[in-house]
Formats: C-alpha cells, sequence, structure tokens
C-alpha cells in the first residue's frame, strides 16, 4: 500500500484551497527554477529513468515522447497540448486534478514546455467540466500574477502562455490527433499518421499531446529524482496512479494507489469492498469502459498494471474500475456502451462508421434473447473486422467490450437466447 510520504496528489479531495498560496504549502513550485537550470537533457533524462508511462490509456513512455520533438527549430513554434477531455465512461480523475491541484497541473505545463521547447501550452478541457475550467483559469492567472509563467517564467528569461480551450462535449476529441483538428476549429475527426504531432501538430507546428495526470505528476518526479518514482510499482510498470472505483462497492472513490497493487485489495482497502461481499462479485471492467470486462475468478489475483492486465487479455486503460455484482445484467450493461460507441463515433471511416450501428442493434436483440444463436459469432466476426481496421481506437474501443463479454459469459448469452425461444413456443 502507498505510504502518505509518497503520495503526489496531497489535495485530491480537495480539503485545503486550490489557490497558489495553499499549493505552494503543499510543496508545488518548489525550486521550479532550479529545476529549469538543470536543462533539457537532464529533465527528459529523469522522465526516461522515472519509466513513467502515459496515465491516459495507452501507457507510452512519456520522456520517450519528449525526446521525439525537435531539437533545432526550423522557424515554426513548438507547442504542448494537455488532453483534459476525459470522456471514457467510469473516468474521473483529471477532473479532480483540475478542481482541487491545478497548480500541480500548471508547473507540469512549464516544466514539460521547457523540455520539448515549446513557447505555450494548450489544455483542451471537457466542455462539461465547467467549474474545473473555472478554476483552472482563476489558477492561471495566479501563476501570471506571480511570475510563475509569462513573458519571463520562473526568472528565466523563458516565455511560456498557457491556454485552456473548452471543448463542445466530442468523445472522439480525446483521441490526440481529434483534440488537435477541434482546436484548430475543425470538427473534431482523428487525423491519418504519419505525419505524427511530434512533426506536423497543432496549426501545423511540431506538438506533443499528453494526458493531465502525465504532466501533473512531472515537476514531483523531477524533484525527487526519477529513481524515487522508478522504485514504486513494478518493472515496466512504475510509479503512482489515479484510479477510479465505482459501480457496486460500498464506498466509490478516487483513490492515489501504487502501481501493480493487487485488485482485490484496491477495492476491499479503498472502496469498502464489493456491495454484498466479495463472493457476490461477478466482473470488473479494470480500466474504463473500452477494455475487457473480467470475471471474478481473475479478479481474485490480477495485479493492476499495464502487462498483468494485458496478460489476462484486457488493459489498465484508464484505471476506471468498473465493478459490477450478481444483479448485474451484464448483456444490457454492454449494450449500454454499444451504443455509446455507435452514438460517439465520428463517421470518418467506413468499418467504425457502419459496424458500431451494427454491434449496437445486434447487442440490443441479445438483451431480450431475440437473437439467433449464429448471431453471436456473427457479431464477433464484426468485431474483428472493426477492431483495428480504423484511423484511431474507436473502432477497438467499441469492439473490445462486446469480445470480454462473449469470452468470459457466451453461456449467459446463449441460455437467454434459449429462454426467450422456449417463452415464445409456450406462448
Amino acid at each position: 500500500m502507498l505510504a502518505d510520504k509518497d503520495r503526489i496528489f496531497t489535495n485530491l479531495y480537495g480539503y485545503q484551497s486550490y489557490g497558489l498560496d495553499a499549493a505552494k504549502k503543499r510543496g508545488d513550485w518548489d525550486g521550479t527554477k532550479q529545476i529549469l537550470e538543470k536543462g533539457i537533457d537532464w529533465i527528459i533524462g529523469e522522465m526516461k529513468a522515472s519509466g513513467l508511462r502515459g496515465r491516459g490509456g495507452a501507457g507510452f513512455p512519456t520522456g520517450l515522447k519528449w525526446s521525439f520533438m525537435p531539437k533545432e527549430s526550423d522557424g515554426r513554434p513548438q507547442y504542448l497540448v494537455v488532453n483534459a477531455d476525459e470522456g471514457e465512461p467510469g473516468t474521473c480523475k483529471d477532473r479532480e486534478i483540475m478542481r482541487h491541484d491545478p497548480h500541480k497541473l500548471i508547473e507540469g505545463c512549464l516544466v514539460a514546455g521547457f523540455a520539448m521547447r515549446a513557447c505555450a501550452a494548450y489544455i483542451y478541457i471537457r466542455g462539461e467540466f465547467v467549474h474545473e475550467a473555472d478554476v483552472l483559469d482563476a489558477a492561471i492567472e495566479e501563476a501570471y500574477a506571480d511570475g510563475l509563467i509569462g513573458d519571463n517564467a520562473c526568472g528565466m528569461g523563458y516565455k511560456f502562455d498557457v491556454y485552456v480551450h473548452r471543448g463542445a462535449g466530442a468523445y472522439i476529441c480525446g483521441e490526440e490527433t481529434a483534440l488537435i483538428e477541434s482546436l484548430e476549429g475543425k470538427k473534431g475527426q482523428p487525423r491519418l499518421k504519419p505525419p505524427f504531432p511530434a512533426n506536423v501538430g497543432l496549426y501545423g507546428c511540431p506538438s506533443t499531446v499528453n494526458n493531465v495526470e502525465s504532466i501533473a505528476v512531472a515537476p514531483t518526479i523531477l524533484r525527487r529524482g526519477g529513481a524515487w518514482f522508478a522504485g514504486l510499482g513494478r518493472e515496466n510498470n512504475t510509479g503512482t496512479k489515479l484510479f477510479c472505483i465505482s459501480g457496486h462497492v460500498n464506498n466509490p472513490c478516487n483513490v492515489e494507489e501504487e502501481m501493480g497493487i493487487p485488485l482485490k485489495e484496491l477495492i476491499e482497502k479503498h472502496a469498502g469492498g464489493v456491495r454484498g461481499g466479495w463472493d457476490n462479485l461477478l466482473a470488473i471492467i479494470p480500466g474504463g469502459s473500452s477494455v475487457h470486462m473480467l470475471p471474478k475468478s481473475i479478479c481474485d489475483t490480477v495485479l493492476m498494471d499495464f502487462d498483468s492486465l494485458r496478460a489476462e487479455g484486457s488493459g489498465l486503460g484508464t484505471a476506471a474500475v468498473i465493478v459490477m455484482d450478481k444483479s448485474t445484467d451484464l448483456v444490457r450493461a454492454i449494450a449500454r456502451l454499444s451504443a455509446f460507441y455507435a452514438h460517439e463515433s465520428c463517421g470518418q471511416c467506413t468499418p467504425c462508421r457502419e459496424g458500431t450501428g451494427w454491434m449496437s442493434r445486434i447487442m440490443q436483440r441479445m438483451v431480450t434473447g431475440e437473437a439467433e444463436m449464429e448471431e453471436i459469432d456473427m457479431l464477433l466476426d464484426v468485431t474483428r473486422k472493426v477492431e483495428g481496421h480504423t484511423i484511431c481506437a474507436l473502432g477497438d474501443a467499441a469492439a473490445w467490450p462486446i469480445q470480454g463479454l462473449f469470452r468470459h459469459f457466451r453461456p449467459e448469452v446463449e441460455q437467454r437466447i434459449l429462454n426467450y425461444k422456449k417463452s415464445r413456443n409456450a406462448a
């Protein structure tokens, strides 16, 4: 279990003010100038040594991503873009950072921007996060007034600006290139890659897109050293992580814990256990709605990190743990997610535009049992036709929950179809 001295987000629950004075007392903006004075190579080296992997879902090494930005300017400005869209069902961690610890994010923008030779950071925040955007705006004003960012950031002679851009509530804008398109004032649709954002990103300039949590932890890592962060968690799955625990638990919560904590321990210690006891557990979606669900038999022992969950055919994703007890209609739950992805598809890629609608309509029939047995394999075939055949990962996100359902709970769906046929024959 994570020791209090190793916690990065010390105001996660908002018991103290989000303001600059309170943030400084918690250790934010402490020696930021000294960190910048150590230079770009040192900062990126420490981030690589920390083993931090992107906290937005993909888990790409953050230090490595920063190092992709051009070392020599060709005259174009360079930008940092912070993904604060957070539209994944079950996920609510970035929201807490922005409303209770915004200065961690702003300081993170400064050190990350400095390391990538960026002149500005754009924080693209989900439109529904009205209060969080107001808090962020107020915190940015405080940072400007204190000389921490602006024309002479931290007295370094380095000009760095931070802007907040409010989105319009499209899930697809959580994908980094769709987010950039939206920032530019266009329809939020993913771009083909290459070129990657590090070459041609925002306004055609070199850009890096990072998740809120990935940026917010950077200053603490640099203050305490990459080796400290790498000493937490497991090899290749290092550091601390914010977990969002929701669903059928006695105490739904957000909590910062060590990577690699057993899923059962996470729920028992922090969420008050499963409603009705651990034996009442049916399944858990461990990483936001787009990853495969896991049955209780796997949940008993699985560890919460990228590699352990991948080995079980699922993923850590955003670490949004959705707990479902035996009262849950799993087929209805997955059908609801299918409807969500069908609604949120941007329609650019044919497999996703057509496939998500197909999957959703078949899943709706599976809920009542009004389907044929052969349609199960047909549905799984459709998911494989969509998965991996789209510009962005929304097609995968729509396919994986369905695949997880049939991988672990196919007999329940088959029984529902048989029961429906029996009731029709009896009538």
